[in-house]
């Protein structure tokens, strides 16, 4: 065993992807375009091992995803290992694959928390989005099968061009579902949204317009429900700090147990990500190659070795500065200063009225 290194920072969270399959098809989805296989998906006792080994770590809470969870016959077990290392435990969900009767199973187990996606206020345009007929009355009620439950709810939203003029609709469902919080998310342009990227791609004023409606909506739902809302990278200034640091405050563990310091973290060639099955986790977090290759700032070129946000936005996302340049150490060019924005400003002006290529 490795002895800690006193350095470094203890990771509060950990994304467990319990399988990459699920019945949904979302253009947008964050995970890889080659999915890990069912064969290969780390077993109940495994699970039980990696949410003790983070619990020592530090992580105070898990979130059980996937692909879709629910599609997991041993959910179950898996929350409840989590629960009894002493995590806070929540449930990222489609919404499909989940019966009423597992919901009440996973109260009973200890589940502290769900979230669940829906695609768009209108069912029919939800549903194509999500490419699943019926999926919208479906998430309808298991959000209310969690709340009855008296389980906190989150609802997800994903924003891009089809729904970004329904951002104030969808809060209004939140409300009637008696969620306590909206997380309204614009989609990030890896794995499958990079497919679909010019089909999905809102225009500025779009954009403008929501950022606009969101903080009204925060003034007239004060009290009632929290509404997190974070500025689509291809419309910033600024780049988003990579997960709050690379390898600084969270980790991934893939369904068949590689361990990542972001989702999209695969993407970047070159990088050696050690496996739970091989290695306690506090010797990944520590040691592996794949966790020290973009911790800290040292590594980071100019303009962001000099800049004053550099322990602010870490240089933005190494994935997203390799999608974009072919190199992972460059500046993000989501941010102003980078000798590549102008790569970003002209790829968020196209916009392609094309049909979605579906995850399947």
């Amino acid at each position: 065993m490795a002895s800690r290194d006193q350095s470094l920072h203890s990771p509060l969270g950990l994304l467990a992807e319990l399988t990459h399959r699920c019945p949904l098809g979302c253009p947008y989805c964050s995970n890889p375009l080659a999915l890990e296989g069912r064969d290969g998906e780390l077993d109940t006792a495994t699970w039980a091992r990696v949410f003790t080994e983070a619990a020592a770590l530090g992580v105070l809470q898990v979130h059980l995803s996937g692909g879709e969870p629910g599609t997991r016959r041993d959910l179950v077990e898996i929350a409840s290992s989590a629960r009894e290392a002493g995590l806070y435990t929540n449930l990222i969900t489609s919404g499909v694959g989940i019966t009423t009767r597992t919901m009440r199973d996973l109260w009973e187990a200890g589940l502290d928390h769900v979230q669940v996606s829906i695609q768009d206020s209108d069912a029919v345009s939800s549903d194509h989005i999500a490419g699943y007929k019926g999926a919208f009355q479906r998430k309808h009620a298991l959000a209310a099968e969690a709340v009855r439950l008296g389980l906190m709810l989150t609802i997800n939203l994903v924003v891009h061009r089809a729904n970004i003029g329904r951002i104030g609709a969808m809060v209004d469902l939140a409300l009637a579902l008696k969620a306590s919080r909206i997380e309204i998310a614009h989609v990030q342009y890896y794995g499958w949204a990079l497919k679909n990227r010019d089909a999905l791609m809102p225009a500025r004023e779009q954009v403008e317009r929501a950022a606009v409606e969101v903080e009204e909506l925060r003034r007239r739902h004060q009290g009632r429900i929290v509404i997190d809302a974070v500025v689509p990278d291809y419309h910033a200034r600024f780049p988003k700090p990579c997960v709050g640091g690379w390898g600084r405050r969270s980790l991934n563990v893939t369904p068949s147990g590689k361990v990542l310091p972001c989702h999209a973290a695969e993407t970047i060639p070159g990088l050696e990500f050690w496996n739970v099955r091989d290695h306690s986790l506090q010797d990944i977090w520590a040691l592996s190659p794949a966790f020290g290759a973009f911790r800290g700032t040292d590594y980071l070129p100019e303009p962001c070795l000099s800049c004053e946000r550099r322990e602010i936005d870490f240089g933005g996302c190494r994935c997203q500065a390799f999608a974009l340049t072919g190199d992972a150490r460059a500046t993000d060019p989501v941010c102003h200063k980078s000798p590549d924005h102008g790569l970003v400003a002209r790829l968020a002006e196209i916009h392609a009225d094309e049909p979605y290529h579906y995850r399947r």
